[in-house]
């Protein structure tokens, strides 16, 4: 994980900009308190960390990738930002009112270890807040039309909802509740999925640099292809056909809250 986020860290910053929407909803869902300590797991260069931190939520930042880290400083000097992964967490026992997950569990190498960690920093009775897609979801994208093999090999490093529950709960978890995200026009975080009604966006090779699907588990030989018939099917109008045979009700990222 450390390498693919070294490799790909330069210019993130550029494509991948904490949306208010979910901004609003992660605060929602993690009900932090004033003068209380959170922790952003998986921070990646802290676009969520800093847009907490301006709505008053005292957030620590930790990732495994100094390259990210070093994005992540240059936004904030007065959050403190820790290089770590998700199964050492360097920090005492329960020293967190919360904390969240941002689109990272499925770099983890141990989900149980993950969790129990998260557990076992933060202080009982706290809010996990995890924001991640499934399996079922990812299929449902219409990317997997153009570009199937790379789909294929992101989605199989998707962690289920049933995995990720049985995990929390193994590790100490309680009271899972989960609430589904559909992608709005308006999203300004481009993450893979955020193109879904804007297909065009995927010509800018800016944008697939800060996705990991396009910038790590692809071939150059498909997504060119992909894109080119995607340019014809824009082109024709036939994208929108594509697109509708792919809406459905399963959402497109999952929102996951755990009691510790």
């Amino acid at each position: 994980m450390t390498a693919k986020y070294d490799h790909i860290g330069q210019g993130y910053n550029r494509t991948r900009k904490a949306d208010p929407y979910l901004t609003e909803r992660l605060i929602s869902l993690l009900k932090p308190e004033s003068g209380k300590y959170y922790l952003d797991v998986g921070c990646g260069t802290g676009n969520y960390t800093h847009a907490l931190y301006n709505r008053g939520v005292h957030l620590t930042g930790i990732d495994p990738s100094e390259k990210m880290l070093t994005e992540a400083r240059k936004k904030n000097n007065s959050i403190e930002w820790k290089k770590g992964s998700v199964e050492d967490l360097p920090f005492h026992d329960a020293v967190f009112n919360g904390a969240i997950a941002t689109l990272t569990l499925h770099h983890w190498q141990n989900m149980v270890n993950g969790f129990a960690e998260i557990k076992r920093v933060l202080i009982p009775r706290s809010n996990l807040v995890i924001f991640t897609s499934s399996p079922k979801q990812m299929e449902t994208y219409w990317l997997n039309h153009y570009f199937p093999q790379m789909m294929k090999t992101s989605t199989a490093q998707m962690p289920s909802l049933k995995k990720i529950s049985a995990c929390l709960e193994q590790s100490g978890f309680s009271q899972i509740t989960t609430e589904k995200y559909f992608v709005q026009n308006d999203l300004q975080d481009l993450f893979l999925q955020s193109g879904k009604y804007k297909p065009a966006m995927y010509f800018d090779p800016q944008i697939r640099r800060g996705i990991s699907s396009f910038a790590a588990l692809s071939n150059a030989e498909e997504v060119q292809k992909g894109l080119d018939l995607l340019a014809r099917d824009i082109e024709s109008g036939k994208i929108q056909q594509i697109i509708d045979q792919y809406e459905n009700q399963a959402g497109d990222y999952l929102f996951i809250r755990a009691r510790s």
